[in-house]
């Protein structure tokens, strides 16, 4: 074929792609573009005028109202999620790797067991109620950092599985018998030579466990009453249950005034821009150790 000829057909092809990835980004940016506007429009338009992605009549009320009176709860919220995010994330992926790169290993005996008991709990799991009978009693993680840590730190059979398939695809096992050839012990092995040859997926599994830790409330919902203890999302949970509650009060003397007065819609949007914003911020620097991860972990030997 020509080489004019298929450097036509190429440029083609490259510009279908970016127009189909182009319109896919798109679709991606306009709900959160639709979620900043409408925490920036006033509350009785956006009841009467609905949502646009340009604000029709500007007003930062519903931050005003959030962070007026909460500014430093919300900043403590704030703290201990990063706090709960950074801890739980760090021991999962310090843990968590060692039991993939074990069931990767074809030397070791009880590896199909084991992966076969790792599957099995990708698929069933023992409840909710035995869980926080678990945890409270057998624990003792009640009211303490530990309720949100530590439920979610049993590690997901899914994550395990992408370890295992990037340890067994990536890791070969002549590189692992010249070391111990040249005398380096099993902790040597691992830390020196698996773990650096596994960063993309390292990064990948703990940006979705850190994901995983900032958006959870089910951890403080179950285990923390105390509000000093309050994780972010926990925390904005409360104020739309307080929102709700004085919404259906709403015909009680006194109160309807005041209802009326609250951000009730823009609120919540408001409270979602501050929820995912750090993520918006963080996400770009993983992206690529992302996609590369998921390719590398999805390969079967």
């Amino acid at each position: 074929m020509d080489s004019s000829v298929k450097s036509a057909s190429d440029k083609r092809y490259q510009v279908l792609v970016i127009f189909l990835l182009s319109i896919f980004a798109l679709l991606a940016i306009l709900p959160f573009l639709l979620l900043v506007s409408s925490s920036f429009t006033d509350e009785a338009t956006l009841l009467t005028e609905g949502y646009s992605f340009v604000p029709k009549k500007f007003s930062v009320y519903s931050y005003q109202y959030l962070f007026g009176s909460n500014g430093a709860r919300i900043l403590r919220a704030y703290g201990m999620t990063f706090l709960t995010t950074i801890i739980g994330t760090s021991i999962s992926l310090l843990i968590g790797p060692m039991l993939g790169w074990g069931l990767s290993r074809k030397d070791y005996r009880r590896g199909k067991a084991l992966t076969l008991m790792v599957f099995f709990c990708m698929l069933f799991n023992g409840g909710i109620v035995p869980s926080y009978i678990m945890w409270t009693t057998a624990f003792g993680v009640k009211n303490t950092i530990f309720g949100l840590i530590f439920p979610t730190l049993i590690f997901n059979g899914f994550y395990i599985m992408l370890y295992k398939n990037n340890f067994a695809s990536n890791i070969h096992p002549a590189l692992i018998e010249a070391a111990k050839i040249d005398g380096a012990g099993e902790f040597y092995i691992y830390f020196k030579i698996v773990l650096p040859l596994s960063l993309p997926i390292l990064a990948t599994i703990g940006l979705m466990v850190g994901l995983g830790y900032w958006n959870d409330w089910t951890n403080g919902l179950y285990y923390i009453s105390d509000t000093k203890l309050y994780t972010l999302q926990q925390f904005l949970k409360s104020i739309i249950d307080n929102i709700s509650n004085l919404s259906s009060m709403a015909g009680q003397a006194g109160v309807a005034e005041t209802i009326a007065k609250m951000p009730g819609s823009s609120i919540r949007m408001t409270m979602a821009v501050i929820g995912i914003l750090p993520v918006m911020i963080l996400y770009p620097f993983f992206q690529k150790a992302f996609v590369a991860g998921i390719a590398l972990g999805g390969v079967k030997e």
